[in-house]
């Protein structure tokens, strides 16, 4: 099978698909790393409201992919940034997707977004008011059974002062949840509204003060996930964590290394990028529980250039190249996003995404992701 391409001078080449469709192969119940894919939405192309406004959702398929996501035995990370949380979902758009999860899958290994976007920073005065957004969501995300991912919050960036600023507000909320949490560290490089997170620019010091709170709040803490970009800060402080604590990698350019893992320990994974590799994944971890490392690292190294492609700066726009392979895959049957952010990606973005998916056997009916593609390409004019 064949199709034109074009390239960044918009000249025309057949590309020949020569990829093989991954099998399905959904993790165990006792899967050698725990493994969570940050799900996204699908948004209504139907509805009448502007793309500014509130999030118009298509529930119907967006409950159905994550029953694909639980169908390959991964957890789900819900209603975070994958899920244009902050991009285009608000808070209470986020608690009616935390809700419906819940009821649509009870049984579910699913962690939930929680933060403090009800509160824009600008309105942030003190800690005061960014632990009473925290704990309102903490209240209600508890009030559905839902478990808990503490999101890094713009609001405390804004008013924290010190490390000892997050260090209370940490404290605080871990205080008022009934199951241990994972915490996220998100980079500046996902929101630059973070920068400066944990009180300091510097890696060295951020990690002592996040540090600190895990050890002061061990019990009320599963995990930490961290999501900067670089292995080697990873590593280091995964080796630092109290024991029981789990690394889970938001690393999307590096995470066949670290869920591997050395002779000193591996990392668990909560990525944005097993969203589109979740069929992948499922081999992939039952590979490594197997002992077949190396079958394992032949599966998930070759995702990496589409990893590092969709996830290419400026980074908070990934979510483009997430949504766009879904709908490739059938599991929209559209290519619009909340907030309007399918054009936040240029159209050679697209066609390389279309191409290395292809090549890693990640388009699970290649003809219809042909046709998709060339319905994109039209309306480029191509």
């Amino acid at each position: 099978m064949k199709i034109a391409l074009p390239d960044t001078s918009g000249m025309l080449a057949d590309y020949t698909l020569a990829g093989t469709p991954i099998e399905a192969a959904p993790l165990r119940a006792d899967p050698a790393r725990v493994v969570f894919s940050a799900a996204h939405v699908v948004a209504d192309p139907f509805t009448a409201s502007d793309p500014s406004g509130p999030a118009q959702v298509d529930w119907d398929a967006t409950m159905a992919f994550r029953r694909h996501l639980d169908a390959m035995g991964l957890g789900i990370a819900e209603a975070m940034d994958t899920a244009q949380r902050g991009m285009g979902l608000d808070w209470p758009g986020a608690l009616d997707l935390i809700r419906r999860t819940k009821a649509e899958l009870p049984d579910a290994l699913v962690f939930n977004g929680c933060g403090t976007d009800q509160l824009d920073p600008a309105d942030a005065r003190s800690l005061d008011d960014v632990r009473t957004a925290y704990l309102e969501q903490v209240e209600a995300i508890q009030g559905v059974g839902g478990r808990l991912i503490v999101m890094a919050s713009r609001a405390l960036a804004k008013v924290a002062t010190s490390p000892r600023d997050y260090a209370r507000i940490y404290s605080d909320v871990l205080a008022a949840c009934d199951q241990p949490v994972i915490l996220h560290w998100l980079g500046e490089m996902f929101d630059p509204a973070l920068a400066g997170y944990w009180g300091t620019d510097g890696f060295e010091s951020a990690m002592e003060t996040a540090l600190m709170v895990i050890e002061e709040n061990a019990g009320k803490v599963d995990g930490i996930k961290i999501s900067l970009l670089d292995k080697e800060k990873e590593i280091v402080m995964r080796r630092r964590l109290p024991a029981g604590v789990k690394m889970y990698t938001g690393d999307d350019f590096n995470y066949p290394e670290l869920i591997a893992g050395d002779d000193r320990g591996y990392s668990h994974a909560l990525l944005g990028i097993f969203d589109p590799l979740a069929v992948a994944v499922g081999k992939a971890i039952g590979q490594l529980g197997a002992g077949d490392v190396a079958g394992f690292r032949a599966t998930l190294d070759p995702t990496v250039p589409l990893a590092r492609l969709i996830f290419r700066a400026p980074t908070q726009f990934y979510k483009t190249g997430v949504v766009f392979l879904a709908w490739l895959n059938g599991f929209q049957e559209h290519f619009v996003m909340l907030g309007g952010a399918q054009a936040m990606r240029p159209l050679p973005y697209f066609v390389d995404c279309f191409k290395l998916a292809e090549q890693n056997g990640l388009l699970r009916d290649p003809e219809l992701a042909v046709r998709r593609m060339k319905a994109l390409l039209a309306l480029y004019g191509v």
